[in-house]
């Protein structure tokens, strides 16, 4: 999903993102904190020790950017302010879940005094660095290239330049800073956008993503499902997670955004798209281009 996570950082507005702020981090924070709590408690329910339980709210709390992405573009309702501050919540919502899960590991594994703490701040060090620099360094460097690739006497120049690019950010993003790899594909879009052939670059990214890696990637997904390995006494687990997954994202996003000013009538979006669950996070597998 890394060619989508781009297409859809050009289709946003840098401004607005900035000025969606308080609505992004409470609908995050709570998207996060909700799902912990409610996951948390539903294991205790069912006689789970506490370290499953917390494990199994961070599960329940991880959100795929990429397919909430998908659905806000085909809803044609990404560029609106709802949905920009939707998409930033669930960047932030990617981040804490990544900042929560180093913590978790750090005290589980038992180095939670002075070395486990550092590991946290490392993680945090090395999130600020990446967008730190990648950002100075495309806002410095990215339109000019752009600008000197565009008049170069080659078929499709401008095309094979921004994925050479998108995929060194979405690679830089997991190996240097710790990240999902769509999140430095969704910076990169953001970059992108300040070039004056930024039209030009969505239409191809556009048909390059949705055509081709988008598909592959959905059927994918399908293909890694298994119900066989679900045994016969689990249903009700089963079940029993569905709700607490539906219903933590619904309360926490959804209550975040009406702290943060958003319409009555516009909160069940962010609860409702913000639980769309599909492997965003950091994977230490090599990133797919899709």
């Amino acid at each position: 999903m890394i060619f989508l996570m781009f297409v859809t950082g050009l289709e946003v507005d840098p401004g607005q993102l900035r000025h969606s702020g308080k609505v992004s981090a409470l609908a995050g924070t709570l998207g996060v904190v909700f799902p912990l709590l409610m996951g948390r408690g539903s294991a205790a329910l069912l006689v789970y020790p506490m370290e499953v339980g917390l494990f199994l709210g961070l599960i329940l709390a991880a959100t795929s950017v990429s397919i909430s992405a998908q659905t806000l573009l085909d809803l044609r309702v990404l560029r609106s302010r709802e949905g920009v501050s939707l998409l930033g919540a669930l960047v932030f919502d990617d981040i804490l879940v990544i900042l929560f899960l180093s913590i978790f590991l750090a005290v589980i594994t038992g180095t939670g005094g002075a070395t486990g703490m550092a590991g946290v701040a490392w993680v945090v060090l090395k999130m600020g660095l990446y967008l730190g620099l990648f950002t100075f360094l495309g806002l410095r460097f990215i339109p000019a290239l752009v600008d000197h690739v565009a008049g170069l006497p080659i078929s499709r120049s401008l095309i094979a330049f921004t994925i050479v690019v998108t995929l060194l950010y979405a690679w830089s993003a997991e190996v240097m800073g710790g990240m999902a790899a769509i999140i430095g594909a969704f910076l990169a879009g953001l970059l992108f956008k300040r070039s004056h052939f930024s039209e030009q670059i969505e239409d191809g990214m556009h048909t390059l993503a949705f055509s081709l890696f988008v598909p592959i990637f959905l059927i994918n997904i399908g293909l890694e499902v298994n119900a066989r390995e679900l045994s016969a006494g689990s249903g009700q687990f089963v079940v029993l997670i569905c709700i607490v997954a539906v219903l933590s994202k619904i309360l926490g996003s959804g209550l975040g955004a009406r702290l943060g000013g958003v319409q009555h009538k516009a909160v069940p979006a962010f609860g409702s798209r913000d639980g769309a669950k599909g492997g965003s996070g950091p994977d230490h597998r090599r990133p797919g281009p899709g």
